[in-house]
């Protein structure tokens, strides 16, 4: 192991600075997120199960609309897609991770439910005038670059049919400090960075200005190898969620901050969905 590139990688980086190393397509990171994902007492990889249920309910109140063509970007196992289908809506998820998209096929297919599941970056996607409403839930446009969030807007812009829905949920700048966490390390003989002997540092780095964490993950095989895992959060104010909305060209759009229920800091009021409609 050489430590002087461990305390190279431990140190602040310039914004957006990638990682050495992508979570999604690790094939057994990606099997330790689909378990995670499945767990339907805790918010980590998707939401609790209570809260899938009403955010559905709320997303459908919203589109209005009976079987509405629906597109589920970062779907994951298919969690908000079943749901959707079993209401009489067509669906089509995207999502990176081939574990969780090969689990979703499977579990369709068990159900007897049409859902168009596609192993594929959302920002891969080429659709035109299709969809009814489309959904990225779970936080994930705050994971994206400024030049990716644009890129994606754009392809959902296209994707979406005239006077489509584009319904989706970023994390509020409300407590931003407060979600920076701190230095830690974890050293075990298998977990879920890998199914071998590892050590994790893990830290996080508030950029105030970008509004921006990175949550930043350094695992240390056995071996010596030595790996950067980044994930660059975003927080944003309604002037930003503004910004962002009349830059890409909605005729109408509203915020809400009281959808999910919770007063921790990753729910309730700490988290705003947006009803942008095209």
């Amino acid at each position: 192991m050489n430590l002087n590139e461990v305390i190279k990688l431990s140190e602040k980086p310039k914004l957006y600075e990638k990682g050495s190393k992508i979570m999604w397509t690790d094939e057994y990171i990606s099997s330790q997120l689909l378990s995670i994902h499945l767990n339907e007492e805790i918010d980590l990889a998707s939401r609790k199960k209570t809260s899938i249920d009403s955010t559905i309910d709320w997303i459908l109140d919203k589109a209005k609309g009976q079987n509405l063509k629906i597109l589920d970007l970062g779907c994951g196992p298919g969690l908000y897609a079943e749901i959707f289908a079993k209401k009489g809506h067509h669906v089509t998820g995207i999502d990176f991770s081939k574990n969780s998209i090969d689990y979703a096929k499977k579990e369709a297919e068990k159900k007897r439910l049409e859902i168009n599941y596609i192993n594929q970056s959302y920002l891969e996607m080429d659709f035109e005038n299709e969809f009814d409403l489309v959904i990225l839930i779970f936080t994930d446009l705050g994971v994206l670059i400024p030049a990716e969030r644009d890129e994606l807007l754009q392809k959902i812009n296209k994707a979406l049919k005239p006077d489509g829905t584009f319904i989706f949920d970023v994390l509020s700048e409300k407590n931003i400090e407060k979600k920076v966490s701190p230095k830690n390390w974890e050293l075990t003989e298998q977990g879920f960075w890998r199914p071998d002997p590892y050590l994790a540092l893990s830290e996080s780095f508030l950029y105030e200005e970008e509004k921006v964490i990175l949550y930043q993950h350094i695992v240390i095989e056995d071996s010596g190898n030595v790996g950067s895992y980044r994930f660059w959060t975003h927080f944003f104010s309604y002037d930003d969620l503004r910004n962002i909305i009349t830059k890409h060209n909605y005729k109408e759009y509203s915020f809400h901050n009281d959808v999910l229920i919770g007063d921790d800091l990753w729910n309730g009021d700490n988290v705003t969905f947006c009803v942008a409609k095209r």
